[in-house]
């Protein structure tokens, strides 16, 4: 209200149109600045979990599988999930998959994933993938040489989502995917991989904004407090590997997919730095391809036009 009554004194008070344009330009970073800060954390979290129940228990009741089929790797978001999943469905239907590599997964992130499961009544297995990733690793250094990291990684990543449809195979059950919308916008996922599955309750919701829905549900501290991880390598963390942290990104995409400002407002109205502006930038264009299906060309309709 208080800025409201500011914009209204600008308005009247202004002499000329040039005035006008000034005064409704300064208002506006200032109010776009303050929802850029507080519009992600202001959020109505009781709401936000009611529609997320909601939409799983509908989802499943019209699909009418049986089961969800949750991957855990002890991290923020599958957490989260994990535990929409159990109040949506009952802790007898959900199915949880913790998949580690051996010797690259950190056993505390392994107990926090079995502890979760515990405190949640939910049934899990665990299997560990590095045999099948390195039968695949091997198959493929004979002809490609030595594999990236990346590489390797996504292969991982890809094995996981084998063995989680699997499970769901076997037992009428859905995929469900633990990916934010950051991630998701960000193209921070690992097509085919992690990218793959059935729905994704948590997929319009920021990173910043699964942090505070993890304390609303009761997720340990040491989880909700955990830095984000692929865990694709020892010491692998997404906020390196990004080169911002997610605060910051968060309030780029909040101001540019929300608010809907330009990037030149972005950085006047957040003050954010401009590195990071261009690394949300840059990101959101080169990996556009990921929140896309594949491709087809338009055959039929060219066709009738001959």
């Amino acid at each position: 209200m208080h800025n409201l009554k500011r914009l209204l004194y600008c308005l009247i008070t202004a002499i000329s149109t040039r005035h006008i344009y000034l005064y409704i330009s300064l208002v506006y970073i200032l109010l776009t600045r303050e929802e850029a800060l507080k519009g992600l954390t202001s959020i109505d979290l009781d709401l936000t979990r009611l529609l997320i129940v909601r939409f799983i228990r509908e989802y499943f009741t019209h699909s009418g599988a049986r089961a969800a089929i949750v991957g855990l790797s002890g991290g923020l978001d599958s957490s989260v999930t994990a535990a929409l999943l159990t109040e949506a469905l009952g802790k007898e239907n959900v199915r949880a998959l913790i998949l580690p590599y051996e010797g690259v997964s950190l056993k505390s992130d392994i107990e926090d994933a079995i502890s979760l499961c515990e405190s949640l009544g939910v049934k899990y297995e665990i299997i560990d993938i590095r045999s099948i990733v390195d039968t695949v690793r091997r198959s493929l250094e004979g002809s490609l040489g030595t594999l990236g990291k990346i590489t390797l990684g996504n292969i991982m990543a890809r094995t996981r989502m084998i063995l989680l449809y699997a499970y769901a195979n076997c037992l009428n059950g859905l995929v469900v995917g633990t990916s934010d919308k950051s991630e998701i916008l960000l193209g921070y996922f690992t097509k085919y991989g992690d990218g793959a599955a059935d729905i994704m309750p948590i997929g319009d919701l920021y990173k910043t904004q699964v942090r505070l829905l993890a304390m609303k549900l009761g997720i340990p501290e040491r989880i909700v407090s955990k830095a984000s991880s692929p865990g694709f390598w020892t010491g692998h963390l997404a906020e390196d590997e990004l080169g911002a942290r997610y605060e910051d990104i968060d309030c780029v995409l909040y101001a540019l997919i929300e608010l809907g400002l330009s990037p030149p407002e972005v950085t006047n109205a957040i003050g954010i730095k401009e590195e990071t502006l261009e690394i949300v930038l840059k990101r959101l264009t080169k990996y556009k391809h990921k929140r896309r299906p594949p491709v087809i060309p338009r055959i039929q309709r060219l066709i009738m036009r001959y």
